[in-house]
């Protein structure tokens, strides 16, 4: 129950020990195919450049920022969190003229703070998180989509928490590029990076007046691997594919918006609990999300002496918060087959004992009885 990765369905776990074949082997080429159609209904797109990245989330964010940006270019990225400083720091690495609007961490953006950086830099690039992992806070992307598009830039969207368990809409939204990873929401094994690029993303591409700095991640050579040539490029992670194609299975049989209710009401029910014991959340209500749930951690609270009981007596893992929020905030994964009754009441009953031995008393039995109420209305 940390932030990721998730837990894992045996099946995904069964599809990774099957026998490895070559990768431009008929039958891999197949699995290569039917992951990208996939992808595609899961990012809610009709992007033919849709694939998986042979590498973590991080390597999708790479990936997306040394095709779209070439040295000199300019780049707007929103900083509220560590991976919109990492999506800066990727930027500037390659060249970019990098404008950063910040926020604190665990605070969103507002449309109009976006449209003001953009009409100061007209920059080629503005790459925003969705939903920022090490915070708990869902970006609103609607307007702000309006405001890149219609200043003619690109933009370029972090889903790595987000895909699978709210919806990334990316065809609506115009999302030019995003990126995620595989170990999230979508309930497999961290390896690979979903990531989708629309007409305008490749087309920026095409015209580049240098190459791509990374040779690995250039979209212009994975395309003849991904696409209909299927060019020898590099070997990829076989039976990963094989892991992230059942789990894609499931995502599609379980149906996406049952999915992003089943998130939604497991949140629902941790959240009555935790305040029912006295602890709140570090974000809004109506920006927080519903599988990464960030918590104050209660004054008097040893952060990491709870984490380790929880861990040794009931094998429960979650996160610490990260960077300034060290020390002050839990996170609490509730993605992909980890969002479940069974999970949040057993956690909310181990919290109880774990707080007891801080000698922080909530109400006995209050978490749980919030929680059932939610689950039984």
């Amino acid at each position: 129950m940390g932030p990721g990765p998730s837990d894992i369905h045996p099946s995904v776990l069964a599809a990774m020990a099957a026998p490895t074949v070559g990768h431009l082997d008929p039958y891999f080429l197949k699995i290569m195919d039917e992951v990208q159609s996939m992808l595609r209904e899961v990012f809610q797109t009709t992007n033919h450049m849709t694939m998986a990245i042979s590498g973590t989330g991080s390597a999708g964010m790479e990936t997306c920022v040394v095709n779209l940006i070439e040295p000199g270019d300019r780049m707007v990225v929103g900083v509220n969190g560590v991976f919109g400083g990492r999506m800066a720091e990727v930027a500037e690495r390659v060249g970019a003229e990098v404008t950063k609007i910040e926020r604190p961490f665990g605070e969103v953006f507002s449309p109009e703070e976006f449209a003001a950086a953009i009409k100061k830099s007209q920059p080629k690039v503005v790459g925003v998180v969705h939903a920022e992992t090490s915070t708990g806070a869902r970006q609103p992307l609607e307007e702000i989509a309006k405001i890149v598009h219609d200043a003619g830039a690109l933009l370029l969207v972090d889903c790595v928490t987000s895909l699978a368990g709210i919806p990334v809409e990316v065809d609506r939204l115009q999302i030019d590029a995003a990126y995620s990873g595989s170990q999230k929401c979508l309930g497999c094994p961290p390896g690979l990076s979903p990531v989708t690029f629309g007409p305008k993303a490749l087309e920026a591409m095409d015209n580049r007046k240098k190459k791509v700095s990374s040779w690995y991640l250039d979209i212009g050579l994975l395309r003849n691997y991904w696409g209909n040539n299927r060019a020898y490029h590099h070997t990829a992670p076989i039976n990963m594919n094989y892991a992230l194609h059942q789990a894609l299975r499931l995502v599609l049989a379980e149906g996406l918006e049952t999915r992003y209710a089943r998130h939604h009401l497991h949140h629902s029910a941790l959240k009555a609990g935790v305040n029912a014991m006295g602890i709140h959340y570090s974000v809004a209500a109506d920006v927080s999300l519903p599988m990464l749930n960030s918590v104050l951690i209660p004054d008097g609270v040893d952060d990491a002496a709870v984490r380790g009981q929880l861990l040794n007596e009931f094998g429960i893992e979650i996160g610490g918060g990260l960077g300034p929020m060290k020390g002050k905030t839990w996170r609490i994964g509730l993605m992909g087959e980890a969002a479940k009754k069974s999970n949040v009441l057993v956690f909310l009953a181990a919290l109880e004992q774990c707080l007891n031995k801080q000698g922080v008393k909530p109400s006995p039995g209050a978490g749980v009885a919030a929680a059932n109420g939610v689950y039984l209305a």
